[in-house]
């Protein structure tokens, strides 16, 4: 067949010079690109998103089971749980929690009842990490490994069905307890540099000679590895001498390692920022197990980077948003009783514009990581596994926590820095770089996988593009990518369009009915189609270099992810039955997003290589167009929200364990209840411009009025008050410490 003009002309040079720029596909990025789906960041790629496809989502809700599993076994678990106790004490939750754990079926929450689970929704087990988390995070930790990344949910993804009928009755029922060796000790978040080692060979398995895996490994970092009885071991694995076949290095392969083996080494304990949930170390040395302990059986040999990239969207997914998501509601919550009840200059400090800033910051965080952690759950339970999209939950729910906790910090002064049972910042702030750190650091999450995975998944045209490319035979190369990247041409024009009309005009396109917030929704619009445009030129002009220039795929990730979160935001809006109430926090959430979009964007285009491309899109896109952030009105509103009881505050800060009243929560909502049942007697003395006694002498006051301004009085400085300790008191937290200075005896 003759070959037509365009294709001669035009796309076979094109195709040549591409073959030369584009990023080329190793086997295990494929892999890793290939593990997870699409969803809604694919249309947030198109520059012209469907609206449609987010707001027909049906809203994640618990069925009456899982409801009444949180109202009953959660409370009961967190009222046997004390974190001080444990992080000061005792190091471990107490001996009838763990029982309790394995009694009522927590750690098989995500294992089908027909193995013996509870079958949970994961909107159902983010919700249980959720509330436990509220109370607790070494409780919230030790429910959540189980049920995320590990060897339950790779056996539920890829098991055989003989490891499905062996493993997961066990591992539901408390009988086996998992952990999962991934780190090794001198390769961190680069999994392909792992040196863990299993070479095929033969040895004894029940007093029989079976075809099996020597192992050898020294992992670090493992939640649950000290009382482990099952691990789940990523490892390099070797066929030196053709046992199974004539590949020598299959590769990353997951199996699991019963703990009470020959060789295995478990116990010893690591101490992650002071927070004692279990993780330790763990080492094997010539551990035999038979094939059949590969998951998935061996023709998953080798197959492990695809197996854990598809598991890790539970780990991302859920259980680090919903710690996040508890950690930011307790935030706003503590943070907005604590600007009502405590008073400078005579004052609320709530009512002072430098407060309100980071108390609008944190409720702002709270409600848009609760709304991305609902959005990204009901995805879940449609079946989606989300590589990207749990990937920006990740990252995106555990900085913007660490952000509301250090405003929180900022807020409380002194009271969240002294230690003890009433700080009740304390043991979230500890936690914020454990966070940070662990399913992946943020750094590489963000500089390396949401962009640089999302890039290539969700946009519309260039995963085909890289595949024509890759295709062996020369014509049907030619043939696929003429048919692609002419479509990704008229694409780029369209955008082009679409972006410079919108940037100008603010006319992107929103839902019919979208009411109070459809300029949010056209300005999301403005910026798919300004990102979309912006991705198209870095391809353009960096081609496979773009996988090198991490700045500007974190910049582009950045913009990415803020869309994602904003669009959560108006999904959670209008699940919730649109409350005019709570628009001033879709409007700091949105307005926050579109600020931080412009300028990734702009630093975006500023450091691009090619000069030119600056020339070209910045009178186009007009980058650092209305992207001045929350105005002060808006800032104000929202700090109200959560500065005293309302509708929009119940909403925000719902879903915690009820604290007991004498802790340092208890008594804050307690004094923060007494404080308003008094603030009409507050305004007539402060009208009046009296002292409580002052009023009672002048008749301004009657006794009862008097006592109550008292007990509220009362209440206030026990939550102000900080703990404080006799030299015996911390001879017992610290025992090998002095009981007295030693300066005198320096000085001497």
């Amino acid at each position: 067949m003759q070959m037509s003009f365009r294709k001669r002309y035009l796309t076979r040079p094109i195709h040549k010079w591409a073959k030369g720029v584009l990023p080329t596909l190793s086997a295990t990025e494929a892999e890793a690109i290939n593990s997870g789906d699409v969803h809604f960041e694919a249309e947030l790629f198109s520059g012209k998103p469907d609206w449609a496809m987010l707001r027909n989502m049906k809203a994640p809700q618990l069925n009456d089971e899982e409801t009444a599993f949180i109202e009953g076994p959660c409370r009961a678990f967190c009222d046997m749980v004390d974190p001080w106790e444990i992080d000061h004490h005792t190091g471990d939750l107490p001996a009838e929690a763990w029982d309790f754990l394995r009694e009522n079926g927590f750690f098989g929450m995500i294992i089908p009842k027909q193995h013996g689970g509870l079958g949970f929704s994961a909107y159902a087990h983010s919700e249980v990490v959720r509330y436990i988390a509220s109370h607790s995070v070494v409780a919230a930790v030790t429910v959540m490994v189980p049920n995320s990344l590990g060897p339950g949910e790779l056996i539920l993804q890829f098991g055989t069905d003989d490891q499905k009928a062996a493993w997961l009755p066990r591992l539901a029922s408390g009988e086996e307890l998992p952990a999962f060796g991934l780190t090794s000790e001198d390769a961190g978040s680069d999994a392909s540099a792992m040196t863990d080692d299993g070479v095929i060979c033969t040895g004894q398995w029940n007093g029989e000679e079976v075809l099996g895996i020597r192992l050898n490994w020294a992992k670090r970092y493992i939640t649950l590895s000290p009382v482990c009885t099952v691990l789940g071991l990523a490892f390099k694995l070797r066929d030196p001498d053709g046992l199974m076949g004539e590949t020598e290095d299959i590769g990353i392969t997951c199996a699991l390692v019963p703990t009470d083996l020959p060789g295995v080494e478990i116990g010893r304990r690591h101490l992650p920022s002071g927070t004692m949930f279990q993780n330790g170390p763990t080492t094997g040395k010539d551990v035999f197990i038979p094939l059949d302990h590969i998951i998935g059986g061996p023709e998953y040999a080798g197959r492990g980077w695809m197996m854990l990239m598809s598991a890790l969207a539970a780990g991302r997914g859920i259980s680090l948003p919903s710690l996040s998501a508890a950690a930011t509601a307790m935030a706003a919550h503590t943070t907005g009783a604590y600007s009502r009840i405590r008073t400078q200059f005579s004052l609320p400090i709530g009512l002072f514009g430098g407060v309100q800033e980071p108390m609008a910051r944190i409720a702002s965080s709270a409600y848009v990581i609760d709304a991305g952690r609902r959005l990204t759950t009901a995805a879940l339970d449609e079946g989606h596994k989300l590589a990207v999209i749990s990937a920006i939950m990740k990252y995106h729910a555990t900085d913007r926590m660490r952000d509301a906790i250090n405003d929180a910090m900022d807020v409380h002064s002194g009271k969240a820095v002294i230690d003890g049972p009433l700080n009740y910042l304390q043991p979230i702030y500890r936690t914020i770089p454990i966070g940070i750190t662990v399913e992946g650091a943020n750094i590489v999450t963000r500089n390396l996988i949401i962009f640089g995975q999302g890039a290539i998944r969700a946009h519309p045209h260039l995963l085909k593009e890289m595949q024509a490319l890759q295709e062996p035979d020369e014509d049907a190369s030619l043939d696929a990518f003429d048919t692609h990247f002419w479509a990704h041409v008229n694409h780029s024009v369209r955008t082009t369009f679409r972006a410079g009309w919108s940037a100008w005009t603010g006319r992107g396109n929103a839902p019919s009915d979208a009411g109070k917030v459809a300029p949010i929704y056209r300005r999301l619009s403005r910026w798919s189609a300004a990102f979309a445009l912006t991705a198209d030129m870095a391809f353009l002009t960096l081609g496979g270099a773009l996988k090198r220039k991490e700045m500007i795929s974190a910049r582009l990730g950045d913009a990415l992810s803020e869309m994602y979160l904003i669009a959560a935001a108006l999904k959670r809006w209008e699940d919730e039955g649109r409350h005019e109430a709570d628009l001033p926090l879709v409007h700091h959430a949105a307005d926050t997003g579109f600020a931080r979009i412009g300028r990734a964007l702009d630093e975006t285009i500023a450091n691009m290589p090619a000069k030119w491309v600056g020339w070209v899109l910045r009178p186009i896109l007009r980058p650092g167009a209305h992207t001045r952030g929350p105005s002060d009105k808006v800032t104000e509103a929202v700090a109200k929200l959560v500065y005293e009881p309302n509708a929009s505050r119940d909403r925000l800060v719902w879903g915690a364990h009820p604290p007991k009243p004498d802790s340092g929560l208890g008594l804050l909502d307690t004094a923060f209840k007494l404080v308003l049942e008094a603030e009409p007697i507050t305004k007539r003395l402060r009208s009046a411009r009296k002292s409580p006694r002052e009023g009672l002498d002048a008749g301004i006051l009657t006794d009862a009025e008097f006592e109550q301004l008292k007990r509220a009085e009362d209440a206030v400085q026990k939550v102000v008050a900080v703990d404080e300790y006799a030299p015996e008191e911390l001879a017992q937290l610290f025992p090998d410490m002095n009981r007295r200075s030693t300066w005198p005896e320096a000085a001497e």
